[in-house]
Order: structure tokens, then sequence, then C-alpha cells
């Protein structure tokens, strides 16, 4: 069965006030409508279609890297409504047969399950739409049901035309979302009149228009309401960023997670942990990140894209775009840069920021010290305060240290540089040439002293 799902995110979202599309906006790092096209995919959705408008170049950008031809983006140019939209996505596709779900970009919290089950009630040929229902706690503002005694839609009562009966007895909520059969919609789309205050096609007007035809309307009611919850302020958006937090670290929890406080640990829905890691709090995990087994993230850490193996302590460390692999220790306040690559026992301490480096296994960059551009080889030990000057302030140099060898501490290598396996450098040496294996490398003016300087010295005041 090939599924199609059209994903309005065309909307200012004015209520947002911000200068970005309001389906840009992030939850737990990742953007609104990229939870919305996650969902479709995974439900089996053959094809993608998402109806831009309001800051078209930064969503369809957005859209095409997160998805490359995956997702198709068709721009309504003229934003004249909801039936508008579609009108124009199916114009623009020429999709007009097999089940069509349309669906909100602002819905972050609709499940794969949901929608899979959704786009069923009309494949079967038993109706030929069907509407996303759910029945929230407060169901002020929404548009209710009314089922006739077959248990089809007679109609949508929108909450400014609810009768206090009605507010009162119409408990089954419309979520805004419609499962068409793909040759109905096509067929009876363009029958959507603008015959209202703002001049605008109204998808939901597809209703009466299916029934005047002889079809029936189904609906689909969703279990979990807060899969049918919006966004449309800031403040929506964090309180559907704590459901989405709170609905993942419990599955984490139930998978052998330990979280010391669930509320203060935002972990992205592409993160996977490992079991017996703890997660301390204020951990992020944001992106592509998956942590092994029996690990201590944070407190204080955020990983972004960034693997980690087992056995691993992350303590107030950043790191992005990295892979750790087992048995490494890193800050406290370490900053791993893209391209890091830590191999098994390595040891990053406090104050360290490496950058596209390979610390190999074993060896210790243990404080205070600068890493970039570095290939370093096992057990070897960086003193504190040293860096490698990787910048000529036109191109980037490469520094290759060997296996054992120890840094001294305040050691400024040049790069490019080699220095050998089991080298020593004395502290406070600028080393500029190649250090052999086993040598020892020392750059030092001869010390000085004046005798009686500060008596003098004191006089002069």
């Amino acid at each position: 069965m090939d599924v199609t799902a059209i994903i309005m995110a065309a909307g200012e979202g004015t209520r947002m006030k911000s200068n970005h599309a309001k389906v840009s906006h992030k939850i737990l790092g990742k953007p609104m409508i990229c939870w919305v096209a996650d969902a479709a995919l995974r439900a089996g959705c053959n094809r993608i279609v998402v109806v831009i408008g309001s800051h078209a170049d930064e969503v369809r950008a957005l859209l095409t890297g997160a998805y490359g031809d995956a997702v198709e983006c068709v721009e309504q140019t003229e934003r004249l409504g909801t039936g508008h939209a579609v009108r124009v996505a199916l114009e623009a596709t020429g999709i007009n047969k097999g089940p069509v779900v349309v669906l909100n970009g602002d819905l972050p919290l609709i499940q794969p399950g949901t929608i899979a089950s959704f786009a069923q009630t009309v494949a079967e040929g038993g109706s030929a739409a069907a509407v996303l229902t759910m029945t929230p706690p407060d169901p002020f503002g929404y548009g209710r049901i009314q089922l006739d005694g077959a248990g089809a839609v007679e109609r949508i009562v929108e909450q400014k035309d609810c009768t206090p009966e009605q507010a009162a007895s119409l408990l089954e909520c419309n979520a805004g979302c419609y499962a068409f059969d793909g040759a109905q919609l096509a067929a009876h789309i363009g029958e959507i009149g603008c015959d209202n205050a703002q001049g605008e096609y109204y998808l939901p007007d597809m209703v009466e228009i299916l029934k005047s035809a002889g079809q029936t309307v189904s609906i689909y009611h969703c279990d979990d309401y807060r899969e049918g919850l919006g966004v449309n302020s800031r403040a929506q958006l964090a309180e559907l960023t704590a459901i989405a937090r709170d609905r993942i670290n419990n599955r984490l929890m139930a998978e052998g997670v330990t979280f010391i406080d669930p509320a203060q640990a935002w972990i992205g829905p592409d993160a996977a942990i490992g079991r017996d890691t703890v997660v301390w709090p204020q951990t992020h995990l944001i992106g592509a990140c998956v942590v092994g087994e029996d690990c201590q993230l944070g407190p204080n850490t955020r990983l972004t894209d960034t693997r980690v193996g087992d056995g691993c302590s992350l303590d107030e460390t950043v790191a992005i775009d990295v892979v750790v692999e087992n048995d490494v220790t890193c800050g406290p306040r370490a900053y791993l840069r893209p391209g890091t690559h830590l191999l098994d026992g390595a040891h990053v301490g406090t104050h360290v920021e490496i950058k596209k480096s390979t610390i190999g296994e074993g060896s210790k960059v243990p404080h205070l010290s600068y890493i970039g551009d570095t290939t370093m080889g096992a057990g070897v030990n960086i003193g504190a305060g040293s860096i490698t000057c990787n910048y000529d302030g036109k191109n980037k140099h490469a520094t290759v240290i060997g296996d054992r060898t120890f840094i001294g501490s305040d050691t400024m290598m040049v790069a490019p540089v080699h220095i050998g396996s089991d080298a020593i450098t004395g502290a406070g040496g600028t080393i500029t040439k190649d250090v052999p294996d086993g040598a020892l490398a020392i750059e030092r003016t001869e010390q000085r002293i004046v005798e009686g300087y500060t008596e003098r010295r004191r006089a002069r005041l």
C-alpha cells in the first residue's frame, strides 16, 4: 500500500514572535518539522510532501539537509488556507490515488503507529476520509466532532459555534489531521470555497463536501491526546519539549539507564544509551549520539553527534562530532571539538581543549592544554599548559607524537613537527624541530640570577 503524507508547514507562526519559521524551532535539538517527517517515514509513508510558504528557503534548506530527496517540498506562494495548501500539493505532485494523510508540521509528538493506523482507516475503501480526534483534558478552542447514529462524522462544530450544551457534551476534538482516499481527495478538493470572513479555503470543509457526495467520513481516535498537541507559542514549545523529554527518559529508564534527576536531562530522539549508564543532571545529548554501557554522563555535559564506548566518564564535557572509545575519562571542563578521537583508556582532564586529533590508548592530556591537528601514540603524557601551535595565520599544520613520549609542562610544539617515541621534552620548551625516538629535547635560555635586585628596586620606589 503506497501512502502519501502531506505535511503542512507554510504558516507564519506569528505567535512565536520569531524571525524564523515556526516549524524550524527545535525540540530537544531537533526541528519540529523533522519530528513529524521522521514519524511519517517510520510509519511507512512512501512519499513525504511538505508544503512550505513562510520562510520557504529556510525550511527547504533544513529539509534538504536532513533528508535529501526523501522529502519533497512544494511552495504555497499565496497562503490562502489549509484547503488551498493541499490543492497546491496535489497539483504539484499529481497525487490522485492511495491513502493521503495530511499532517501538521507543528505536531512533534505524533507517533509512527498512529499515522500508520490512521492511514489504514481509508485504505480499505470503507471511508473516503477520516479525522484524527482526541479528548484533551481541556477541550476549549478545539473543533468538536459530532457523530451520527452509525458513528460516522456528521459535522465538525468549531469552538466559536458551540452552544453551551455542545461544549459540555461533545468532548471528541479535532486534532487537525486528516486521512483521505487519494482519488476522492483529488476529485473534490476543487470544491472547497472561500466564502468566509477570512476569504480562505479550509480543509475541514472537505467533510461536508464528501458527505454531500454520498461518501462516509469516519474518525480515528488517538488514545494519547498529547499526540495532537500543536505548538503556536514559546510557552507551548517548552510544554511539548518537557513531554518529549519525559517520554524519552522514561523509555531509557525502562531499558536500564539511570537518571539522577530525569527532569534535568535532555536526551534527543535520535540518541541511544546503553544499560547501567548513569545520566547526571544538566546533561544534553543532541543529534545522533550513541553511548555505551556503564558510563557516567555529566553533570553539565553536552554531547552532539558523538559516539561513546563502554565504561566512560564524561564530567562537564562538551563534545561535538567526536568518537570516544572505551574506558575514557574526560573533564571536568573539557572541550572536544569535531574530528577528535579518544582511544581506549585515554584521559582528558580539566580545562583541556582538543580539536581534530587522535589521542592514543592510555595517553593523558591532564590539564590546561590545547591539542589540535595532532596524531598521538599510546601511553603519552602531556604536561600541564602544553600547546600544539598548529596555525600559522593562514594554514593549519600537523603534530605527530610517538608512543610513550613525555611532554614536559608548558611545552609549545610548533607544527609541523614530529616528536618520536619514548622521547622527552623539557618543561618550558618551544619545540620547532623534529625530535628523534628516545631523545631529550630542551629549549631554554640560560637562567640568570641578579643578587640584591629586590632591595635596589624598593629603594627606587
